[in-house]
């Protein structure tokens, strides 16, 4: 058996292709959707990242801009950057790209954000109503996994799912996602023990802890549908997810790609959420 793959690209594309549709709408109301980045730091995979969300507001219909800040920014510089933005009526979306340099408290600055332009789920505020079970803004990397998942018709409801990592960024708010769907849902992480033994009952296996190739073989079970969130840099230079690819997917039932599996929809639905912003 070779497992399905989930082709995030494509899907990403589909739904950017919707939503040129939905701006297009705005506009003719007099609504632009505007996104505004902050990027503080000389961080080379952030500034592709960067490069990569700006490029598809652009061709989205979304306009974007981006707040540049030197390495040497402080806590209260960047404070006041995001205020202005807040205050902005033409920025319906803040995005503050991560890491920030080690001296600003990245709490700190996340939580500055207004949560209605919050378009990365991150507040407080927005990771309570999705605890509450009344999401409002889900964060853009478990909302990718969701609608991966709903779009390749992987059931849900009474199945075993199995989460590694416990970031507010992904691990966390895509289980209170799954929950929502009636998955049984096991959280792993550093501390876990005999890890193997509990993602080998997983009938859908996410791994989002950031070290490549941590899935092999013996922690699948035969047909679990497998998402890679990792995206890691190799000695060669070459991207690597969480998922030993080539061997896992000898034993899935589906499995994500990377590149082109979770990325793609993470920025396709940040898109989403800065839409839905400017509609609001």
């Amino acid at each position: 058996m070779v497992a399905r793959i989930l082709d995030g690209k494509a899907l990403a594309a589909s739904i950017r292709a919707d939503l040129k549709q939905k701006v297009a709408a705005l506009e003719q109301r007099g609504v632009r959707p505007g996104l505004a980045v902050i990027l503080a730091g000389e961080d080379a995979a952030s500034r592709v990242y960067v490069r990569n969300k700006v490029l598809a507001s652009e061709q989205t219909g979304v306009r974007s801009e981006l707040r540049e800040f030197p390495s040497s920014v402080t806590e209260n510089e960047l404070l006041d950057g995001v205020a202005a933005l807040n205050a902005d009526a033409a920025v319906h979306g803040i995005l503050v790209q991560l890491p920030l340099p080690k001296q600003v408290n990245a709490a700190r600055i996340l939580q500055a954000v207004s949560p209605a332009k919050d378009v990365d789920g991150f507040h407080a505020a927005n990771l309570g109503a999705l605890l509450a079970g009344n999401p409002s803004v889900v964060p853009c990397t478990p909302a990718g996994v969701m609608r991966l998942l709903e779009h390749a018709g992987v059931r849900l409801a009474g199945r075993q799912a199995v989460v590694i990592g416990r970031s507010s960024i992904v691990g966390k708010p895509l289980a209170l996602l799954l929950l929502q769907r009636d998955a049984t849902v096991t959280i792993c992480h550093s501390k876990t023990k005999n890890i193997e033994s509990v993602t080998r009952q997983a009938d859908i296996l996410v791994a989002a802890v950031g070290r490549a190739k941590l899935v092999g073989r013996a922690m699948v079970k035969p047909g679990a549908c497998v998402i890679d969130v990792g995206v890691n840099r190799l000695a060669d230079g070459s991207l690597a997810g969480d998922v030993d690819f080539d061997i896992v997917k000898q034993v899935a039932g589906w499995i994500t790609p990377v590149p082109g599996g979770v990325g793609p929809m993470t920025i396709a639905m940040l898109l989403e959420n800065c839409i839905r912003a400017a509609s609001r």
